[in-house]
């Protein structure tokens, strides 16, 4: 084992063990494949499925999987939807879907999930709804405190997010976060979650990879 996977591993445990302190599941795997097994074995027969924008599922797969047509499971593609009739339906069947799948911006050592979205359906489904909610992250995105996690995702995550998204912001065209108020701005809502309200809700998957923005 090279020291930065044993760093990311120690890092881990300790990260896991405040997370289940607050209610949330969590478990470390060594590498993003490992982490899409676990993701498979729950989408069992019957089962429906939705996933919040998330490069860390593109990367290891997931995305790909949900979109199996020959799948024994219900995937809410969210993308699918075209009218604003058919964004509702589809919004109505995700909000009580069996599993939503979303990675986090930031995740701290002590087991608090910081989150920025743009529009807020990934934290609203974060914060109610599904039965359950999966969350994939790489360790690159667990960091020492709230204020540190805040200023990663300002900072590390939003600009490229923007460039990825086309957006017209200030961090797009520098690289560094103008706190901005442009119309194309994707630091709309900020969540911070403390604690799963229902224990065993939320899961965390930590990856000793760098996964994800």
């Amino acid at each position: 084992m090279t020291p930065m996977k044993q760093y990311y591993e120690n890092l881990a445990q300790t990260t896991i063990k405040n997370l289940k302190r607050r209610g949330f599941e969590a478990c470390y795997v060594p590498d993003g494949q490992a982490a899409l097994e676990i993701c498979k074995d729950l989408l069992t027969e019957g089962k429906t499925a939705a996933i919040g924008g998330s490069m860390t599922a593109e990367e290891i797969g997931l995305m790909d999987y949900l979109k199996n047509p020959e799948a024994p499971f219900t995937f809410y593609d969210r993308y699918s939807a075209v009218t604003q009739e058919e964004k509702d339906a589809l919004f109505s069947k995700i909000s009580i879907c069996d599993y939503y799948f979303m990675s986090s911006n930031a995740i701290t050592t002590d087991g608090q999930l910081v989150n920025i979205d743009g529009t807020g359906n990934r934290l609203a489904s974060l914060i109610h709804g599904p039965r359950h909610v999966v969350i994939i992250a790489g360790m690159n995105k667990v960091c020492p405190d709230v204020e540190a996690a805040y200023k990663r995702v300002k900072f590390t995550a939003s600009p490229p997010n923007c460039v990825r998204l086309n957006r017209k912001t200030p961090c797009a065209a520098t690289g560094v976060c103008g706190d901005c108020l442009s119309p194309d701005c994707i630091c709309t809502h900020t969540v911070i979650t403390r604690r799963s309200n229902i224990p065993g809700r939320i899961s965390i998957i930590l990856v000793g990879e760098d996964l994800g923005y």
